[in-house]
């Protein structure tokens, strides 16, 4: 398939610092329209108000769906220049959208339409010395997300919460690197949960060596429906070579992750992944590209999966 984006951009045009942002995307698997408006620095240095509307329709590995959704977030957010401790958001979220589940075998099931209003908070500690590339220290983020869904005339409350750790420690050449994710949607079944708000594992920011969004429960059919809990472990040795004016480094990792039905994360199902990549240092990041593999691949499981993207992998 296909992907092209495009977008215009005025960056004072509610002066001052009030930006307007006007966005499309056209491809095979996704159609977006979309309006930003942003004003940074509001009521203090790198604080930023944001209302967002768009409109889209997408199809993913586990659901396809029709969207308009409306944000508005306020937040502190940490910038190349001032990499901060301690970051922050708060936010308004209404979301209408017709979803079914069903992409891989191309039969799908009929559209439901949900209606969605929440209330997504996040909070982040850095403690890391490099925003990109990383040597040393750690990080946590915790989001939480209080929501409201109706479908069919049924109301369901439920909250979606995600945490994230991780770890870097050099040791000579070598910097070591971990990461823990833990998620939980506790408060209703799941069927009355979006497809699009649920858990999934796999892929290049998950599990390598699966497919994206592969890892977890699937269907009578072998499709991923997703999940209200998930748990990933990573791994990575991050080698500096010296080649290329120290600028490759090789890196070996394994990756483990799992979803589950239940609302308690746990090691039930555990996939695991490994392999090895490259990364080459450029002013704005390092170049990954990674190749992996699955360790217990259930059936029809590719062997090799290749990922190529800007920044590590965590």
């Amino acid at each position: 398939g296909f992907r092209l984006e495009g977008s215009w951009e005025h960056r004072n045009f509610f002066p001052p610092e009030g930006m307007l942002r006007l966005r499309a995307v056209a491809g095979t698997k996704e159609q977006l329209v979309g309006v930003t408006v942003r004003k940074n620095n509001f009521h203090g240095r790198d604080r930023v108000l944001t209302f967002d509307l768009y409109a889209d329709t997408v199809q993913r590995t586990a659901y396809t769906a029709r969207t308009v959704s409306f944000t508005a977030t306020f937040e502190r957010l940490t910038t190349l220049i001032f990499q901060k401790p301690w970051t922050w958001g708060v936010g308004i979220e209404l979301v209408a959208t017709d979803e079914a589940e069903g992409v891989l075998s191309g039969l799908h099931t009929q559209k439901q339409p949900y209606y969605i209003a929440a209330l997504p908070l996040h909070a982040a500690y850095d403690g890391s010395d490099d925003l990109l590339d990383p040597t040393r220290g750690f990080r946590a983020a915790l989001r939480v997300s209080p929501e409201v869904s109706t479908l069919n005339g049924h109301h369901s409350a439920y909250a979606r919460v995600q945490l994230d750790v991780s770890a870097y420690q050099p040791l000579g050449g070598v910097v070591l690197a971990e990461r823990t994710r833990l998620g939980s949607i506790p408060g209703t079944a799941i069927e009355n949960i979006a497809p699009s708000r649920r858990f999934y594992a796999g892929g290049g920011g998950s599990v390598r060596g699966y497919g994206y969004d592969l890892i977890g429960p699937k269907d009578v059919l072998g499709q991923p429906t997703g999940g209200r809990s998930v748990t990933e472990f990573s791994l990575e040795a991050r080698v500096h070579t010296g080649m290329l004016g120290g600028a490759l480094s090789v890196v070996p990792f394994l990756d483990a992750g799992t979803v589950n039905e239940s609302i308690t994360p746990s090691l039930k199902g555990m996939r695991f992944g490994t392999g090895i990549g490259l990364r080459y240092k450029t002013g704005f990041g390092p170049i990954r590209v990674d190749v992996g593999t699955p360790l217990n691949p259930r059936k029809g499981d590719s062997r090799i999966a290749v990922y190529v993207s800007l920044g590590q992998a965590f």
